[in-house]
């Protein structure tokens, strides 16, 4: 039975313009298993929730019928001017009903990306 996610997996066509994106909203590179593939993983709270997987050819559909990945967030004044001095353009929605901000954006290969963040958090 499942448990719980281990990881999600995007594929990149821009490896190291990938790792940035994923650096400025909170993520770290760490140990990956010696594949005769590039790409990298990056860590959350000590664990390799995202795999990045580059050297292959991007499928036509970038989303494919995965529609995003979200994550639990802090700091969302941060993570704006991150994305800010980046140029990536975000949505931001604050959920009156789930008390909480959501932040879309998407990734520089595509993939989209949904921050929640909580409600007492100021924009």
């Amino acid at each position: 039975m499942i448990q719980s996610m281990n990881h999600f997996t995007v594929l990149s066509d821009d490896l190291e313009r990938t790792l940035q994106f994923y650096a400025a909203l909170g993520l770290s590179p760490g140990p990956r298993p010696p594949f005769d593939f590039p790409g990298a993983w990056l860590y959350a709270g000590g664990r390799p929730i995202l795999h990045v997987v580059a050297g292959r050819d991007l499928p036509a559909q970038r989303a494919g019928v995965l529609d995003h990945m979200a994550f639990s967030a802090t700091g969302l004044k941060n993570v704006r001017s991150r994305l800010d001095a980046m140029g990536v353009a975000y949505d931001l929605r604050h959920l009156e009903g789930a008390q909480s901000w959501q932040l879309f954006c998407h990734d520089p290969s595509g993939a989209k990306v949904e921050l929640d963040f909580e409600a007492s958090e100021s924009a």
